[in-house]
């Protein structure tokens, strides 16, 4: 960020002035949209026009055009063809990704002038006031002026644990507002948020690496080289030896050297490549450019994260199971309560609203707390039908260890355990009341994505390993490969217990990614150095985060 600049601090009720924002945009102190814009239609149309194989035909052409016999001009149909299939493609794809990015565009709800309103993300200004509320992406990386909130940064560390953000503290673009509602003044705009930074070195538009087209080009090269000199031998021996007439040694000349030029086998790749760009257009597949698909056919090691690629990024209820003399019914209507009152929005609490809609009894509410990533636990006071808590076991009984759930951990191997306790108690302001008793415990799971076991079993038939990096426990991500049918799901490690000197070593490295399928605690940087110790190891990775 520029020094030297005039910073303000604004009222939350009012927020910036139109002053303030005018002087803002002419200090171009806004947060533009800093993702690299697709080809330009004119670029598009330049590097398909101006190539090496349409120059060559094209002189060719000119030559049989100056002396007349236009219909020996046929071969340049063949160029204009290529030229359309591969032009065409890149437009239609420019066009529809350009529209989806339109259409994926956000709203921020923000405080000028002593009014909310809702403009896009990329009018913000530095120090302007937003407000979050559950659910909200945050746009630009923020320090809160007021309120509390529950924050999920999984999109940034793949973390998906909810973290707990008072008054003064950051909040990082990218990240999402899980429960709670907050005002925060836009600390960083543009290139300098978090997710800017981290993401700037694959903002850029990539040359595609072709085999196919890098050898034809090679071809090409060689023969413009070779072909300015036969042909001016050729023109010779025809004029001056056998006699033609200019015209004619002219059109043979240019015959000859067509036969060196492989029209068809360009045109051939080109139709082959189109046909391929139909075909998964079915499937609902945007190709942006046709040798994307011989690039995507040479992949031979995929590396996927775990939440929104493997998973939905939600959770589900797996079973439940009930202690002593309480019954599933029970606890499904005591959870149903829980559900339908509860005011958390968090993926735990969604998980038993969408499972438990059921009650066979309403139940009223006298008391709530709410979940806290500190305590772990959120719970209900019903008054006369007792107070229940939701949590983990050792958080919700830490303070009773006479009660035994030493086989509750037979299920934490994989499952996600939450504790179901009643009290005949209310809460002790924001704690939890003195006599507490289990009385169940309910078992989640992540959701799988519908196609993921399907898709990793089609890659593993073509021979594509797999390897998933996640900044997630590497148990929890070993589980999640284990039932998407991942085959070494067993081959996992902690990139937190590797060595400093290891991490930094691109050979070490690169023993790590050939040993290990399973790869957790990584943070953003880490999965570039990954990805760059398999590509050292002359693998040619894809990967999706």
């Amino acid at each position: 960020m520029k020094e030297n600049i005039k910073r303000y601090n604004p009222d939350i009720k009012k927020g910036l002035s139109n002053q303030e924002i005018e002087s803002r945009i002419r200090e171009k102190l806004v947060n533009y949209d800093t993702t690299v814009p697709t080809k330009s239609i004119k670029r598009i149309l330049y590097e398909n026009i101006f190539t090496l194989f349409n120059f060559l035909n094209l002189l060719l052409g000119i030559a049989i055009f100056l002396v007349g016999s236009y219909k020996n001009m046929l071969f340049l149909g063949i160029v204009i063809i290529n030229t359309l299939i591969s032009t065409i493609q890149e437009i239609h794809s420019k066009r529809v990704v350009d529209k989806l990015s339109v259409l994926a565009q956000s709203k921020a709800r923000v405080i000028r002038n002593g009014k909310k309103c809702g403009i896009s993300v990329y009018d913000l200004v530095l120090d302007d006031i937003i407000e979050f509320n559950t659910g909200n992406q945050v746009a630009t990386d923020s320090i809160i002026q007021s309120g509390e909130v529950l924050v999920n940064e999984s999109y940034i560390t793949g973390e998906p644990n909810s973290i707990t953000k008072r008054q003064g503290d950051m909040i990082l673009s990218g990240s999402f507002i899980v429960s709670g509602k907050c005002f925060a003044k836009v600390e960083h705009i543009a290139e300098e948020n978090y997710t800017s930074k981290i993401s700037s070195d694959a903002k850029y538009i990539k040359k595609v690496k072709s085999e196919i087209m890098t050898s034809l080009q090679k071809i090409i090269r060689i023969l413009t080289f070779a072909i300015i000199p036969i042909g001016i031998g050729l023109f010779v021996s025809q004029f001056y030896i056998q006699n033609l007439t200019f015209e004619e040694a002219v059109v043979q000349t240019v015959a000859a050297m067509i036969g060196m030029i492989p029209e068809g086998l360009v045109l051939l790749t080109s139709t082959v490549l189109a046909v391929s760009v139909i075909r998964l257009s079915k499937s609902k597949v945007l190709v942006q450019d046709l040798y994307c698909i011989e690039t995507l056919a040479r992949v031979d090691t995929l590396c996927l994260d775990k939440t929104g690629t493997l998973t939905e990024g939600i959770m589900e209820v797996s079973d439940v199971i009930p202690f002593e003399s309480y019954s599933k019914e029970n606890l499904s209507n005591i959870l149903a309560n829980i559900g339908k009152f509860s005011e958390d929005e968090n993926e735990t609490i969604k998980a038993i609203r969408n499972h438990f809609s059921n009650i066979t009894e309403e139940f009223t509410p006298h008391n709530k707390v709410a979940f806290s990533s500190e305590k772990k636990w959120s719970g209900i006071d019903f008054g006369e039908n007792k107070t229940y808590i939701l949590g983990a076991p050792s958080f919700v009984l830490k303070d009773h260890p006479e009660i035994d759930v030493e086989w509750i951990k037979k299920y934490t191997a994989d499952y996600r355990v939450l504790l179901i306790a009643e009290s005949s108690l209310p809460f002790l302001g924001k704690d939890l009341p003195e006599k507490i008793k289990p009385i169940g415990i309910v078992l989640l799971l992540d959701k799988i994505r519908k196609d993921a076991n399907k898709t990793l079993k089609y890659f593993a038939k073509q021979g594509v390993d797999i390897k998933i990096i996640s900044g997630d426990d590497p148990v929890t991500v070993s589980k999640i490969a284990k039932r998407v049918g991942v085959e070494n799901y067993n081959k996992y490690i902690d990139m937190t217990n590797v060595k400093e000197e290891d991490l930094n070593n691109l050979d070490n490295l690169g023993n790590l990614v050939s040993e290990y399928s399973v790869f957790g605690r990584v943070s953003p940087t880490l999965k570039k150095s990954l990805v760059k110790a398999l590509q050292a190891k002359r693998k040619n990775c894809c990967y999706d985060w």
